[in-house]
């Protein structure tokens, strides 16, 4: 859950205009921007800026743009032999953008450790449940005996999927669900967002935002 005190330059925005300021205006912990809403036309214009919403039920909307990234180049994964025995089972059935809200809910009320209450909103839900049904939204489900017990989404810019929360109901599902995702070769980097030790076992790690930028940006400017 967060919980800050906000300074007085975070710039706020409003319901009528679309626009963000420039991401290298955030704050020592990434926070840019406060207010505005989650409308489609918006969390578009934030991620294709390298800007994310992160906040919870007792704050207004807080948008980051972190100046460091923690990210995974699907080229430099880790995957441990034991994963690979795991994976080459079967023990999972691998699903894509079968199950989105299915995802986005347990990602919301599953259990995480020294995590009280979630950032995954009930607003939050349904902004991305219509960013799913609009393309713009996906994610990757994990079965087990026809039971989702794990799964991530994210949205798709370019060739880079901003990842926004993954979760497991037994042990190494949402890895696998990453794994799958870095293997389908569409993207060329993951953004992981938040650093833990469970990604950089994985080779996840960071980079600048203008590092990142230039990834977001590179369809573009192929063009």
């Amino acid at each position: 859950m967060i919980n800050r005190e906000f300074n007085t330059h975070v710039i706020c925005l409003s319901d009528d205009e679309l626009w963000f300021p420039e991401p290298e205006l955030a704050d020592q912990d990434g926070l840019l921007a406060i207010g505005g809403n989650l409308s489609a036309e918006r969390l578009v214009l934030a991620y294709q800026c390298g800007i994310f919403p992160w906040f919870s039920e007792e704050t207004p909307i807080l948008w980051y743009a972190p100046h460091k990234r923690f990210v995974l180049i699907p080229d430099q994964l880790k995957i441990s032999k034991s994963m690979h025995k795991l994976l080459n089972s079967e023990k999972f059935r691998i699903t894509f953008d079968t199950a989105f809200p299915d995802v986005i809910k347990a990602c919301a009320t599953i259990s995480r450790l020294d995590q009280d209450g979630t950032w995954i909103t009930s607003d939050m839900q349904e902004a991305y449940i219509n960013l799913y049904r609009l393309g713009i939204a996906h994610s990757v489900e994990v079965w087990q005996n026809d039971q989702l017990v794990g799964g991530l989404y994210g949205i798709h810019i370019n060739s880079v999927f901003c990842g926004e929360s993954m979760f497991s109901k037994v042990s190494n599902a949402s890895k696998a669900a990453l794994i799958w995702l870095c293997q389908n070769k569409t993207y060329k980097l993951i953004d992981c967002q938040v650093h833990t030790s469970h990604l950089e076992s994985l080779g996840a790690g960071f980079i600048s935002m203008v590092q990142y930028l230039n990834f977001l940006n590179a369809d573009k400017n192929n063009e």
